[in-house]
C-alpha cells in the first residue's frame, strides 16, 4: 500500500491516507472518527494536506490530480471565490478559481457519532444529504463569466415519477434470478433463476413500439405451444446452491448453460435441449462464447480450470490452469486475441486465445474488514476492446489489459452496502451497478464517477420484503440508458429515464489531468454487440 500519509489541524483531529481513502480521527478519542473516499479515483496512500485554518483538505489523487475537501467555513469561503466578479485586465496570475461542487454517494454518518463533537469544527464528510462536501476546484480564464447554472449536481432518482420503470409479468412461481440478459437483437430479455429455469420476454409489435425492450410497454411470458420449460440438468435436490450461468450465441439461435450439473444446449425458438455434455463433478460455473467462432466456448469450472471446449466436435481443445478457486468470469477481447479470467480466489489472468498461454496474473486489492467468503469477481470488456471492468462487492474498477493494471478505481467505503452487479452500457459511457440496499449507481464509464443515484423507492413497491435487492444487471444492447435488474425475489424490472429526460443525469466535470483515453471508438474489428453472460 507504500507509505501512510498523515495530518492534522487545530492539534484536535488527526487525518491519514489509506487503503484508497481518508480516515480522521478526533485525537481526544481512540476511535475512528470517519472516512472519505472523495468519490473514489484515490491512490492507495494518498497524499494529503489541510490549510492553516483546517477548513480545506487537499488530496491527491491516482490521476496526478488534487481534489479540494471542504467543511461548511470552507465552501463559505469558495463560494466568496465563486462570486467574486473578474476584472478582465488583472493579471493572469491573480485569476480566481472557480469551484464545481461535486456531491458524493451516500456514505457513513460517522462524524455524527463523536460523543465530543459538540464543541468541534464542521467535520468533513461526505455529502448525503448531510455535511460532507467535495470540491473540485477548476481553474478558469481571467474573461470567462461566472456562470452558477454550469454548477454540477448529482442527479438523484427518488420517487416512481422521476423515471420510467416497468415490472415483467411473470405468472409462473419464481425463485431468485441468478443471470440476467438482453437478446443481442433487444427485442427480448431472458433470464435463469435459482430454480434452474430459464425465463424469456418478448416485446410486442404494435403502433405503439417496434418491438424493441422498453419500460413503457409491457412484454410477454413467453412459451412454445409446446409447453416445454428450458430446465437445466441439476446434480442434488436442491439447485438453489448451485452456481448458475449461461451465455447466448450472436444470432440469438441459442444458448448454453448450466445450474450445477450437465451444460445444455437450448435452442431459442423451441426451447428443445439440443445437446447435453460434460457431466458434473466438475460443474461449470462460467460460460462465453468465442467471439470469432460460435463452436468454441470457454468453460470456467469449478475446480478452478478453464476449459476451451469444441462444441460441433465435443472435445476439449485446452485446459488452462491458472487460478485456485472456482472460475467466476470469463470475456474475450477480439482485437486483442486474448481471453481475461476471474475466479473466487480474487485474481485476475489474461490468457492468449491462439496457443491458450497465461500471459499474466494480478490479485484484486481487497480492503482490509472487507474480505468476504464469496469473493465473485466478473470481468467484462470496454468497447474499446483494450480495457475491461472488474466487478467485485468492494469495488468496481477499470483495468489496461495489456499491462493488467487499474487505470481507474471506485472502492465501495467501509460499513456501505456492497456491490451485487454491475454492467457496462451498450456504448460503454455508462456503468450500471446494484447494491445490496437495492439502490442502483450509475457511474461514467471514463472517470468512474457517480453521475445518477436511483433509491428503491422509485422502482419497487412499498409493500416489498426490505431484504428484496437487485443481484443482477442487464444492458440493453442497442439503447445506452435502458437497462434491467434480476432480483432476489425472482423479480425482473426494465428503468429508463423519463422521454423527457433522456438520460441518466450529466457526466461529472472532467477533473485537470483525469482526461481518459476509454471513451475512443473501437478499433477496426472490434465488436460492440457482443453481451457478455450476466
Amino acid at each position: 500500500m507504500g507509505v501512510v500519509q498523515f495530518d492534522t489541524t487545530r492539534n484536535r483531529f488527526l487525518a491519514a491516507g489509506d487503503e484508497f481513502m481518508i480516515k480522521i480521527w478526533d485525537m481526544d478519542s481512540t476511535g475512528l472518527l470517519t472516512t472519505i473516499d472523495a468519490d473514489g479515483g484515490l491512490t492507495a496512500s494518498p497524499r494529503i494536506r489541510f490549510n492553516k485554518e483546517g477548513t480545506l483538505l487537499a488530496v491527491s489523487t491516482a490521476d496526478n490530480g488534487i481534489k479540494i475537501l471542504a467543511n461548511a467555513d470552507g465552501l463559505r469561503l469558495l463560494r466568496t471565490l465563486e462570486n467574486r466578479s473578474f476584472d478582465a485586465s488583472r493579471n493572469a496570475s491573480e485569476a480566481v478559481t472557480k469551484p464545481l461542487i461535486n456531491p458524493l454517494t451516500a456514505a457513513a454518518n460517522a462524524a455524527a457519532a463523536s460523543s465530543s463533537g459538540a464543541g468541534a469544527p464542521s467535520a468533513i464528510t461526505a455529502m448525503n444529504g448531510d455535511s460532507r462536501s467535495l470540491v473540485d476546484v477548476k481553474p478558469r480564464i481571467a474573461d470567462e463569466s461566472l456562470d452558477k447554472s454550469k454548477v454540477w449536481k448529482l442527479m438523484e432518482i427518488t420517487e416512481s415519477s422521476q423515471c420510467r420503470s416497468i415490472k415483467l409479468a411473470d405468472n409462473m412461481r419464481t425463485s431468485k434470478i441468478s443471470r440476467l440478459i438482453y437478446t443481442n437483437s433487444g427485442l427480448a430479455i431472458l433470464a435463469l433463476t435459482s430454480s434452474a429455469v430459464h425465463l424469456l420476454w418478448k416485446w410486442p409489435r404494435s403502433d405503439r413500439n417496434s418491438g424493441k425492450a422498453t419500460a413503457s410497454v409491457s412484454p410477454t411470458l413467453w412459451q412454445p405451444p409446446s409447453g416445454i420449460l428450458m430446465t437445466n440438468d441439476t446434480t442434488d435436490n436442491n439447485p438453489e446452491e448451485a452456481v448458475h450461468c449461461f451465455a447466448l450465441s450472436k444470432n440469438d439461435s441459442y444458448v448454453m448453460s448450466a445450474s450445477g450439473g450437465k451444460i445444455s444446449l437450448f435452442n431459442m425458438m423451441t426451447f428443445k435441449t439440443m445437446t447435453t455434455f460434460m457431466p458434473a463433478p466438475p460443474a461449470a460455473t462460467f460460460l462465453a462464447f468465442h467471439p470469432q467462432d460460435n463452436n468454441i466456448i470457454a468453460i470456467g469450472m469449478d475446480d478452478s480450470t478453464i476449459q476451451i471446449y469444441n462444441v460441433r466436435i465435443d472435445e476439449v481443445k485446452s485446459k488452462l490452469r491458472g487460478h485456485s478457486k472456482r472460475i467466476t468470469g470469463l470475456a474475450f477481447s477480439n482485437v486483442l486475441n486474448v481471453l481475461v479470467s476471474s475466479g473466487a480466489d480474487a485474481q485476475l489472468c489474461v490468457w492468449n486465445t491462439d496457443g491458450w498461454e497465461k500471459q499474466k496474473n494480478r490479485f484484486l486489492q481487497i480492503p482490509s474488514g472487507r474480505q468476504s467468503n464469496i469473493l465473485d469477481t466478473r470481468v467484462q470488456f470496454h468497447q474499446d476492446q483494450m480495457h475491461f471492468l472488474v466487478v467485485h462487492e468492494t469495488q468496481i474498477a477499470i483495468y489496461e489489459t495489456t499491462k493488467l493494471e487499474p487505470v481507474k478505481q471506485w472502492p465501495v467505503r467501509e460499513n456501505s452496502p456492497p456491490i451485487t452487479h454491475a454492467t457496462f452500457s451498450c456504448d460503454s459511457q455508462l456503468i450500471y451497478a446494484s447494491f445490496m440496499d437495492a439502490t442502483v449507481g450509475i457511474f461514467n464509464g471514463s472517470s468512474l464517477r457517480l453521475q445518477c443515484r436511483i433509491l428503491p423507492a422509485s422502482y419497487l413497491p412499498p409493500n416489498i420484503s426490505p431484504s428484496v435487492h437487485p443481484v443482477v444487471v442487464a444492458a440493453h444492447p442497442s439503447e445506452a440508458s435502458q437497462f434491467a435488474l434480476g432480483l432476489t425475489d425472482g423479480g425482473v424490472f426494465v428503468l429508463e429515464p423519463l422521454e423527457s429526460e433522456r438520460k441518466w443525469g450529466n457526466p461529472p466535470p472532467v477533473e485537470n489531468g483525469s482526461a481518459s483515453n476509454l471513451s475512443t471508438p473501437p478499433p477496426n474489428g472490434a465488436s460492440s454487440s457482443d453481451q457478455p453472460e450476466r
